[in-house]
């Protein structure tokens, strides 16, 4: 099976090299979903590797519909990651109803040529998987990362199995979520010829800082996070 690991740093893409993985999609932020990573960690490892690194272009945490603002940083990252010479693109755009955003998404295909395209996890958040799949083979997307719009991959299997068994080979399904070495049967069982994993374990780095950096507000897909005009123009008038 090929095995493609998730690394969201440096250390994490050369374990993924020597340990013999086939790929990795690099990316920043596990703990949100991943978002694209920066110019330095891009150019570092895709220096650095000898497998293929595919980039997840994602340019926030949240949900996937983003403003034309958003959708021209994502543009110019596809053409960052060309441009550097990255091996592909994990991308993907939808609607304010979860659909699939047919025309943006095929512009960042378009655009992404000749690397082949990966239309990420926003799939998992489509209101019907079958219709979607339909739709990015029409806009020949060239594999879909899914965990069967489950929380876990091994619970989504059956959609997994469904997937691949719909589309027969005319678009790739990679399963993804929650797959290790003790459900990977599970996936080379049911037929999956590769799969994505990000095989992580957690280090403590430093004593446990008495002031925290996250903000648990924020961990919420269903909102959005934008510095406030009104709040810093109070800040500037009380500031004066």
């Amino acid at each position: 099976m090929t095995l493609e690991i998730c690394a969201s740093t440096y250390q994490s893409a050369i374990n993924a090299q020597e340990a013999g993985a086939d790929r990795i999609e690099l990316c920043s932020e596990l703990a949100i979903g991943g978002i694209t990573p920066s110019y330095g960690l891009l150019k570092t490892v895709v220096e650095a590797l000898s497998i293929p690194v595919f980039v997840l272009i994602r340019p926030r945490s949240g949900n996937f519909t983003y403003s034309e603002d958003e959708f021209e940083i994502m543009r110019n990252n596809i053409q960052l990651c060309k441009d550097l010479g990255c091996a592909g693109i994990v991308s993907g755009v939808l609607n304010e109803d979860n659909s699939i955003d047919m025309d943006r998404t095929k512009a960042l295909v378009e655009l992404s040529k000749p690397l082949p395209f990966v239309f990420h996890r926003a799939f998992d958040w489509t209101p019907n998987p079958f219709e979607s799949i339909e739709q990015l083979v029409d806009l020949g997307v060239e594999r879909v990362l899914t965990s069967g719009q489950e929380t876990s991959a091994e619970k989504g299997v059956d959609l997994l199995r469904q997937l691949k068994e719909e589309t027969n080979g005319r678009i790739a399904i990679l399963p993804g979520g929650g797959i290790n070495s003790e459900n990977i049967m599970v996936f080379k069982t049911a037929g999956f010829s590769e799969v994505h994993a990000s095989a992580t374990t957690i280090h403590p780095a430093n004593e446990a800082p008495s002031i925290p950096m996250n903000s648990s507000k924020f961990f919420d897909e269903s909102v959005l996070v934008v510095s406030d005009e009104k709040k810093i123009k109070a800040i500037l008038e009380k500031s004066k």
